[in-house]
């Protein structure tokens, strides 16, 4: 680990170590929330700019717009694809973005902190209770209704997927609206959605057909390419190809680069590369399946309803595995070639309609 990132990783400590109790010992001075029709401005606080973690956050901005219908949400943030990514959300009405380098660029970041104090938001939440960004936002913003990211102490929570990193912050809010004295949802929390148009999915299905040569037939999509250590080595994916390629021969089998434009099994299937995130997904949406280690890629698979393998060996599989519409993760370390099979057809047999349910 080289010094700068060394550096980084004890500002972190430091920080979340002087931000984790804030808000705490305000946690009984919540008043009753009588009309949700008062909720006109939120806040939603998550300072990171992976596009994982910018799209795990689709389901909390899903609640809260259907919790408060009324409302337009800022979406604080770092980096540049949060616009991109909610841009067909009609209740998302801006993106606040925090600078990935503050000390360079400091009147930046103190303007950024100024716009929070100025908006006269109404409710204020923060995603990751371990930001220590997110909960100094929260703390210095004018909302009426604060919620710190917190489970409550008192509350035990016993759903068996809570431990999600996109369905945690759901529950942990739903529960935080109990104590404003509303009545508790338990509805199925939603999935992450990139929410394409009906003509991007059209232009989507184009360029596969483009890609493939061959619109007729069914495809599967790999993306073999995943950062550090969650990487699978070039070997396991070329074996894991080629067998793919002997049990579903009447298949197309395509290859999404990742920006790196580098694969792990050597540019031996036809391959898509693009900067495009939206038309990254809109070409993956029309796919029959989507296998893939864990990865921004994953997830944004998943966001546009295709059903998505992720392959896990060292992320932690409950937290963030991909879910929804025949979705699995698996452990890379127990599976055998034989049960990847065995998950394939079960999804392919279930079939996928050739529309796009979600567009808007």
């Amino acid at each position: 680990m080289g010094v700068l990132a060394t550096v980084n990783v004890f500002r972190r400590r430091i920080m979340r170590g002087l931000t984790k109790n804030i808000g705490k010992s305000k946690r009984n001075l919540d008043i009753l929330l009588v009309d949700k029709a008062e909720i006109k401005r939120v806040l939603i606080c998550r300072p990171n700019a992976r596009l994982g973690n910018l799209l795990l956050v689709s389901p909390l901005v899903q609640e809260v717009s259907e919790m408060f219908p009324n409302c337009k949400i800022d979406l604080f943030v770092k980096g540049p694809l949060a616009p991109i990514i909610y841009e067909n959300y009609d209740t998302v009405y801006k993106t606040i973005h925090l600078p990935k380098k503050p000390f360079k660029n400091l009147l930046e970041y103190i303007k950024v902190w100024i716009s929070i104090r100025r908006q006269p938001y109404d409710m204020a939440i923060n995603v990751d209770q371990n930001s220590s960004s997110g909960r100094l936002a929260i703390i210095f913003s004018r909302a009426k209704y604060k919620f710190y990211g917190d489970l409550s102490d008192q509350h035990q929570q016993t759903k068996s997927d809570y431990d999600h990193i996109a369905k945690y912050p759901v529950y942990n809010f739903r529960n935080y609206l109990t104590k404003l004295g509303l009545a508790k949802s338990n509805k199925i929390i939603a999935p992450l959605d990139l929410k394409l148009s009906s003509s991007e999915f059209e232009e989507g299905k184009r360029i596969l057909d483009k890609v493939t040569g061959n619109g007729l037939r069914r495809t599967i999509c790999l993306f073999t390419y995943a950062t550090g250590t969650k990487c699978l080595a070039e070997v396991w994916w070329e074996d894991f190809y080629k067998a793919l390629k002997k049990e579903y021969p009447e298949y197309n089998i395509i290859e999404v680069l990742p920006i790196e434009n580098v694969s792990q099994i050597a540019f031996q299937a036809p391959t898509f590369y693009s900067k495009d995130i939206r038309e990254i997904g809109s070409l993956i949406a029309n796919t029959d399946v989507f296998i893939g280690a864990d990865s921004g890629m994953m997830h944004l698979a998943s966001s546009v309803q295709t059903p998505t393998v992720g392959l896990f060996s060292v992320s932690e599989l409950k937290k963030y595995e991909p879910y929804d519409n025949c979705s699995i993760g698996v452990n890379v370390l127990k599976y055998s070639k034989k049960d990847y099979f065995k998950v394939l057809n079960k999804i392919l047999n279930n079939g996928k309609l050739k529309i796009y349910s979600r567009a808007v």
